[in-house]
Parts: C-alpha cells; structure tokens; sequence
C-alpha cells in the first residue's frame, strides 16, 4: 500500500501576535506529515530529521517531548495538517486514486483500488468499459473479488475470463447493464436486462 505524504511546506500564520513559541514553529517551519495508521504519523522537520508522533496519546520521539514532556511543534503540526485538511485523522490513510493518482483520505483497513469522490463509481452511475468504449449503467457494486464470482453457472471467474486477464484478480466486482435496453408497449424487456459483471478496475466513471 503506497501512502502519501503531505509536502516539506510552512503554513499561513494566523494575525494573532499571541501564538505560543511551540505553536508558531509549528506552523512556519517547513515539515511533511506521513499518516502511518494506528494514530501514528512520521514528521519530517526542517532540519530532516525524522520524529514519529502518537497523536491519540500525544506523544512523540523528538527530545522535546522525550526530555521535556511537552506538547511539541511535531504534535501540533500533525493536528494543524488534519484541520487542513492536508494529513488523514486517526483512523484514515492518504492515498493515490487508481484513476488519476489524487489524494484521498480512506479507512485504513479499506482495500484496494481507492477511488477519490470524482471517480467513486456508484449504483445508477454511468461508466465507461476500459476495453470497448461502452457505456453502461451501474446497477450494483459488490464486495466480492473477480477471482471468487462465476459467469453464468459456470467454472470460469470473472477474473478468468479472457478480455478481463489485464485486471487484478483481487479487486471487488460491478454489476452494469447496457443503456440501450429494448423498450416495448408494455415496458422494458426483462430479457434486454442482463446484467454484466467486470473487474472495478476496467469500469471508469463517465464524464
């Protein structure tokens, strides 16, 4: 699982002329924050050292924390990251959508592909087949893996079948329908219906 870190930046130092010493260091000192999971986050300081910090317990390895006891410039930055909106809270985990490599905050035991909210694929959403060019209509997004789901009552997985040999076996499958359903004097066809099963992978969300 590849993680993102926050970039080595200072932050906007708030008007106030009243910021506590560790606090103002805390914001103009040039850091990156990497959420570890667990409550841990890794900070990198300006000076490249590297502290690993135990925001649920406050605690932290630098001396400062160590020989001081005191809630120290790596602890406040990692909080100032999450109110920010920079660095994922206890909890969550800082990822690179599978579609367009930006970063999105996930549940740390979520497993992959990660999709960030514009390419989260959802129940009557349209997508796009990665191989053909269809468009379909998303009736069902499952948990289940593409190497555990047979096609059609047989032995073959959908993971197996051979147009879907590209795509990772082990992500969850998604149930999508043809738009073009034949429509009669008495409604939509139920035959005109079937519902299609493919890798998460090869589906992308339609602009």
């Amino acid at each position: 699982m590849n993680t993102t870190a926050s970039p080595k930046t200072a932050l906007p130092v708030p008007s106030s002329d009243h910021l506590e010493e560790r606090s103002r260091r805390a914001r103009t000192e040039p850091m990156s924050v990497l959420a570890l999971g667990d409550g841990l986050y890794e900070v990198e300081s300006a000076s490249d050292h590297t502290y690993l910090v135990d925001l649920e317990s406050g605690r932290c390895t630098c001396p400062d924390y160590v020989f001081r006891e005191a809630r120290c410039k790596h602890i406040r930055r990692v909080a100032i990251e999450i109110t920010h909106g920079r660095t994922p809270p206890p909890g969550e985990i800082a990822i690179a959508c599978h579609d367009c490599s930006a970063t999105t905050f996930v549940d740390e035991d979520e497993t992959e592909p990660f999709y960030c909210e514009d390419h989260e694929i959802r129940p009557g959403e349209t997508v796009v087949d990665r191989e053909t060019g269809d468009r379909l209509t998303v009736v069902d997004v499952s948990d289940l893996r593409a190497d555990a789901v047979t096609i059609g009552g047989s032995d073959t997985t959908v993971a197996d079948y051979a147009t879907n040999e590209g795509y990772d076996p082990d992500v969850p499958v998604v149930g999508a329908v043809y738009p073009h359903a034949t429509v009669a004097k008495n409604g939509v066809v139920p035959g005109s219906l079937k519902v299609y099963v493919f890798p998460r992978t090869r589906l992308e969300k339609a602009t």
